[in-house]
C-alpha cells in the first residue's frame, strides 16, 4: 500500500478522569488520577509534540451525566466525565511548554455570550502566537440547559439556527471591528490604538444585541481555526457553512465515506471550494512490539471497563436511560434533543438490532469509533486504509489508558510514521495552527463565510 500526503493526528482528551474508556481509569499504567495536576497536561503536550501531533482536541461539556438512572451518582462513581476543570484556563501553560502544537477548545455557542468569548479567543490567540483553535458546539445536556438558566434545552434545530448568528457576530467582532495596523504604540504622539481604524459591528438580531467594539484587538489568526463535529443533517449543514476542519465519528469507514463526500459537495454547492476542509476520524490505537503483545494489551484493557459507566456515557450523549432494561432488551428508536448522530447510531443501524449489552460493549473502549489493535506496521497500515476508504484527512486519537497510549504512540507509531513519510514536516519556526493544518495563510480563506460578511 503507498500513501505519499502526510496525515495530521489530533489528540482527543478532555480534562476529566473518563474521557471515552470507562474503567480503564484503574489501570496499573494509569496517571489520570493526577488529571487535576499542570504537570500532567504539560508532560502530555510535550509528548504529543515529540509524536509528531498536530493538535491536543479538548473536548467539554458543561452539564453533568445524569440521565443513567436519573442521578449524578453512576457518573461520579465511574468517573464518567466529572468532575471535569476548566480546559480554557491551562491553554497559555501548555503553549509555554510548548513550540508548534495547536490547542483546540471547545466552547458551547448556547451558553456563551459571543461579546466575552471573542475576548477569550483573542486573548488565548495572543498567547498561544495563533496556534488556538474553536471547537463550536451547541450542546446537548438537559442537566446543562436547567443549571444555566433554562427550563428544557433549546430545540435541536433552533440551537443551529441560533448559533449562526452567534457566528456572525464573532466574524464581526474578529474580522471587522480592527484593522490590521489599529494598535500603533506610538511614543512619540501618545497614541497607542488610534481610535479611527476601530468601529462597533452595530449588530442587532433575534438573538444578540452587540453594537460596540471589539473589548481587544484580534490574535495572529483573527478567526482561531474552526472546528466543527454536526453530524445530523442541520449540524452538517452549520459545519458546511462555518467550519474549517470537521471531525467526525464511525467505526465503519464505508459509511463514513458517503458523509464526507456529501459535504465535499456541499461546501461546493455553498461556493467553498471542496478541498477547504480537513475531516478527521477518531480512532483509539493499542499498540504493541508485536499483534501479540497488541491483542494480549487488548484482552487485558478489557478487564478493566465499566459496564454501568459505559451505559452512563451513552445517557449523557443520547438522552436515553438505559438503567431500568435488561441486557439484551433492544434500544429503541426514539426522539430526543441530545445527540442525534450518536444515538441513530444505535437505533437505525439497517445491519443490527443493538441490545443493551451490545451498546455497553461496543463503546467501552474507544467510545463510538474504531479501535485499531497491532504492531506499528499494522496500525498504520490500518489507519492508511481507514483513511483511504472514508476520505478523511487525518485521525482524533483517543487514549484507553491515559497517557500511557499517547506515549506508546511516540514510541511504536510516531517511528513507522516517520520512516513512510506520513508526518507532516515542522518547519523550524514556528506557525499559525491555520497555516499548519490548511496550509494557506493565518486569515480565513477568501471564500470562507466570515469573508462575506454585509
Amino acid at each position: 500500500m503507498t500513501q505519499t500526503s502526510p496525515i495530521h493526528f489530533n489528540a482527543f482528551d478532555m480534562l476529566v478522569p473518563v474521557h471515552q474508556t470507562p474503567g480503564l481509569w484503574r489501570h496499573p499504567e494509569s496517571r489520570i488520577d493526577q488529571f487535576d495536576q499542570l504537570k500532567y497536561w504539560t508532560e502530555l503536550s510535550q509528548t504529543l509534540e515529540r509524536a509528531g501531533f498536530t493538535s491536543l482536541f479538548l473536548a467539554d461539556i458543561p452539564g453533568i451525566y445524569d440521565v443513567y438512572g436519573s442521578s449524578h451518582e453512576a457518573a461520579a462513581r465511574g468517573g464518567v466525565q466529572y468532575p471535569l476543570l476548566d480546559l480554557q484556563v491551562i491553554v497559555p501553560a501548555l503553549a509555554q511548554a510548548t513550540e508548534h502544537l495547536g490547542f483546540g477548545i471547545t466552547a458551547s455557542v448556547t451558553y456563551e455570550q459571543p461579546y466575552l468569548l471573542a475576548r477569550r479567543f483573542a486573548t488565548l490567540d495572543h498567547l498561544t502566537k495563533g496556534r488556538i483553535a474553536w471547537n463550536i458546539v451547541t450542546s446537548y445536556q438537559d442537566s446543562a440547559a436547567r443549571n444555566l438558566g433554562l427550563r428544557d434545552q433549546i430545540p435541536h434545530d433552533e440551537r443551529y439556527d441560533r448559533a449562526d448568528e452567534f457566528m456572525d457576530v464573532m466574524y464581526k467582532l474578529f474580522e471587522r471591528s480592527f484593522d490590521d495596523d489599529a494598535v500603533v504604540a506610538n511614543r512619540e504622539n501618545g497614541i497607542f490604538v488610534d481610535p479611527d481604524k476601530v468601529r462597533g459591528i452595530g449588530h442587532q438580531g433575534q438573538w444578540f444585541s452587540v453594537p460596540g467594539e471589539m473589548l481587544t484587538h484580534p490574535g495572529p489568526q483573527r478567526t482561531p481555526l474552526l472546528f466543527q463535529a454536526g453530524s445530523s443533517a442541520r449540524g452538517q449543514k452549520f459545519a458546511v457553512d462555518h467550519g474549517e476542519a470537521i471531525f467526525v465519528i464511525n467505526a465503519k469507514p464505508e459509511k463514513l465515506a458517503a458523509q464526507v463526500q456529501a459535504t465535499r459537495a456541499q461546501l461546493a454547492a455553498a461556493g467553498r471550494a471542496a478541498d477547504s476542509v480537513k475531516f478527521f476520524a477518531m480512532a483509539t490505537i493499542i499498540v504493541g512490539e508485536t499483534e501479540q503483545e497488541a491483542q494480549e494489551r487488548f484482552a487485558e484493557y478489557k478487564t478493566y471497563v465499566d459496564t454501568e459507566a459505559a451505559l452512563t456515557l451513552f445517557g449523557g450523549w443520547t438522552g436515553v436511560d438505559l438503567s431500568g432494561l435488561d441486557e439484551s432488551d433492544y434500544v429503541a428508536d426514539v426522539q430526543t434533543e441530545a445527540n442525534q448522530s450518536a444515538l441513530a447510531m444505535f437505533t437505525r443501524d439497517p445491519s443490527k438490532k443493538w441490545t443493551v449489552r451490545d451498546v455497553a460493549e461496543f463503546i467501552s473502549i474507544g467510545g463510538r469509533g474504531p479501535t485499531i489493535i497491532g504492531d506499528p506496521v499494522q496500525v498504520v497500515d490500518q489507519l492508511l486504509h481507514y483513511k483511504q476508504i472514508s476520505g478523511v484527512d487525518g485521525f482524533s486519537i483517543s487514549a484507553a489508558v491515559r497517557p500511557a497510549d499517547f506515549e506508546r504512540f511516540e514510541h511504536y507509531v510516531t517511528p513507522e510514521l516517520r520512516r513512510r513519510g506520513l508526518l507532516p514536516e515542522r518547519p523550524p519556526e514556528a506557525r499559525t495552527l491555520r497555516e499548519t493544518l490548511l496550509g494557506a495563510g493565518p486569515h480565513l480563506a477568501a471564500d470562507h463565510p466570515g469573508n462575506r460578511l454585509d
